[in-house]
């Protein structure tokens, strides 16, 4: 049996990581009670995939459940709010049923140090950056097709959601949606920021001034990515969950899709804005999958190339502030150390595709 290479794909879980732990025994009183099967004693482990929320694998006996709570450290008010996607995972699986159901929102920090919420367990196979062994490891065109196809259309079906008739109608506020997105990441970054970088103004004022005119608003997930979405481990052509809901709103859908296409690479491509194994034979490129999503829900999807740059500027970002975490000692996790030449190379990216803007 060939050996897990931990580097491209991790295990699912592991030990708590040491700065990571939490008084579990006060966990356990709080929840006593709470929830099914929780009178008995707890058990805690990690799961080993994310970069921001930390996520926890409770087991009271044969009984599972999910802990998300925030990263260490402080964070921006509107970042990493439990008690919005509890909010949303507490409706969401009535419509959309690659939801996990939420059962149950903590507010209060003196019981595990951050607020958290918990919610059901879903098994199956989370892609990371290699396509599994029991999914072909790449090698399969056919099956790589199959998840491409499958991810774009489980984002469609979302977009699709009837969010009002669920009560989500004011979770998030459509009218100058961008406007707000593109202010909001540039700001994050000021505040996240280990050097000067000129190219990050200049892209900000082009998002701004390159504005197309707006689709139909919809309920956003504003993480989607392969990472984020687990399939069925028998079948890699069907969801089985979609995760991280934290940031989940009403607005452009383009900004969704824009995100996620900015972390599929190419064949011939070098580093993306992710680490997303979409440069196998058989992934759709970034031009089909466009395509394949406007057919889908019969929109138009000329507009789509802006929202890719906007997409590789966002996620540059999101890695500065892991990044910036990690620079001033907040998280001692490794993995983080290249980060910052990391969101700088995306912001190059990014800028390079402001003069011909194209999938």
């Amino acid at each position: 049996m060939a050996q897990r290479d931990e580097a491209t794909n991790p295990p699912e879980l592991i030990p708590v990581r040491e700065d990571e732990v939490f008084d579990y025994g006060k966990l356990a009183a709080y929840l006593r009670g709470k929830l099914p099967g929780s009178e008995r004693a707890l058990e805690v482990v990690q799961f080993a995939g994310g970069h921001a929320n930390l996520t926890y694998l409770l087991r009271f006996g044969e009984q599972e459940y999910v802990l998300r709570r925030p990263p260490l450290g402080p964070v921006a008010a509107t970042a990493h709010d439990m008690g919005r996607e509890y909010r949303v995972l507490s409706v969401l699986y009535q419509a959309y049923p690659l939801a996990p159901r939420a059962f149950l929102y903590c507010e209060d920090a003196g019981v595990i140090g951050a607020p958290f919420f918990i919610m059901e367990r879903r098994r199956g196979t989370v892609v990371r950056r290699v396509i599994p062994p029991e999914f072909g490891g790449g090698a399969d065109p056919v099956i790589n097709r199959r998840i491409s196809e499958v991810l774009i259309d489980a984002l469609a079906d979302l977009h699709d959601v009837d969010y009002a008739a669920i009560g989500l109608g004011n979770l998030g506020k459509p009218e100058g949606f961008m406007e707000r997105q593109i202010t909001g990441w540039t700001a994050r970054y000021e505040r996240a920021k280990t050097s000067d970088l000129p190219i990050v103004p200049e892209l900000s004022r082009w998002l701004l001034d390159h504005l197309p005119s707006p689709p139909a608003p919809t309920l956003l997930h504003n993480d989607w990515r392969l990472d984020n979405v687990m399939l069925d481990a028998k079948n890699p052509g069907r969801v089985e969950a979609v995760f991280d809901w934290d940031m989940c709103t009403v607005g452009n859908p383009f900004a969704d899709l824009g995100t996620l296409l900015s972390s599929w690479t190419e064949e011939g491509e070098g580093l993306g804005g992710g680490v997303m194994p979409s440069n196998v034979p058989g992934f759709m490129t970034r031009r089909e999958a466009a395509t394949r999503y406007g057919e889908r829900r019969g929109v138009d999807v000329s507009t789509v190339p802006y929202y890719y740059i906007f997409g590789l500027f966002k996620i540059a970002v999101v890695v500065q502030q892991i990044y910036h975490r990690y620079h001033i000692g907040q998280t001692k996790d490794a993995r983080f150390q290249p980060f910052g030449q990391l969101a700088e190379l995306l912001f190059q990216m990014a800028q390079g595709r402001t003069g011909n803007p194209s999938l």
